[in-house]
């Protein structure tokens, strides 16, 4: 693979699933019009991450799916027609409470990862959720190449070791769904993770007139120095994309060759980390001032 193209698509859902069925069906045929070798969805897209007022689980399961689902299928189906991968984002049906997915759909229409939400807002209606239970990678083939894929969801972005997991596990580029205002610092965040990582960074976030979000889509390429002449290899912007407020498609273009080769010879990601010294990192105990009721 040379490159490798995500098409964000920063849209503004309805409170219909049906209706957000057909619109995103309808942008991901565009999408595949406009080269798209993936098309990414905002987070929990079949709901428009809409929660029904005084939210209970009861309420919420009502509208959870599962992959043998009508939904799920229809983007099964068109990404097999269109040949182009997609990363549709749901509420998942599941034992107990449902759960906020995202799965991985290739362009022969096989689900190939199917990733939930391990930092739910547990402070927010969240809380009536089914945290996920690992971070996955998968080797996802697509016509133009094979390329190494991992995801994490709006608040794992806030957890360095959301995407630290993700690099170890071996993922190239990470897809990030999103419905949150996006700012300078969440923009750094992401920033961050690609840089420490070394892995291109995908974040699509509900456009502006979608409660609080407010757009702002973007893409890292994670290769923080480049030769910007002969021989003369310096600090660069890792920024590949920011969408403004507007609905629409914004396209993320990395260049794989570029990256990998950044990777083999750069000193962050694992190259020079030392475990043995993290073990309070898996510590459970959790001291003031972070306790919360």
């Amino acid at each position: 693979m040379n490159k490798f193209r995500v098409a964000l698509l920063q849209l503004i859902p309805s409170n219909e699933p049906n209706e957000n069925l057909d619109k995103g069906l309808k942008y991901c045929k565009q999408a595949k019009e406009m080269g798209a070798d993936l098309a990414l969805f905002p987070e929990m897209w079949n709901i428009g991450y809409n929660f029904p007022p005084e939210t209970n689980s009861e309420k919420l399961s009502k509208d959870a799916i599962d992959s043998n689902s009508a939904f799920f299928k229809e983007f099964q189906n068109l990404a097999k027609n269109l040949e182009m991968a997609i990363a549709i984002t749901y509420l998942e049906k599941w034992n107990g409470l449902p759960r906020n997915t995202v799965s991985i759909i290739d362009y022969r229409g096989n689900c190939v990862l199917t990733y939930a939400k391990i930092h739910t807002c547990d402070f927010d209606v969240e809380k009536y959720l089914t945290p996920g239970d690992d971070f996955y990678v998968t080797e996802l083939n697509t016509k133009n190449g094979s390329i190494k894929i991992g995801a994490m969801i709006c608040y794992d972005r806030e957890f360095p070791e959301s995407a630290r997991i993700l690099m170890l596990k071996g993922a190239e580029i990470v897809l990030v769904p999103n419905a949150c205002p996006i700012e300078i610092n969440r923009k750094t965040q992401l920033r961050t993770r690609a840089f420490e990582n070394m892995i291109g960074v995908a974040m699509t976030n509900y456009a502006y007139g979608k409660q609080d979000c407010n757009g702002h889509s973007l893409a890292y390429d994670g290769i923080a120095y480049g030769e910007i002449s002969p021989n003369n290899i310096e600090s660069r912007d890792m920024l590949i994309i920011e969408a403004g407020e507007a609905e629409g498609i914004y396209m993320a273009e990395f260049d794989v060759v570029k990256l990998r080769e950044y990777r083999k010879r750069e000193a962050w990601g694992n190259a020079y980390r030392k475990p043995r010294k993290y073990s309070l990192l898996i510590s459970e105990e959790i001291r003031e001032p972070f306790i919360r009721n």
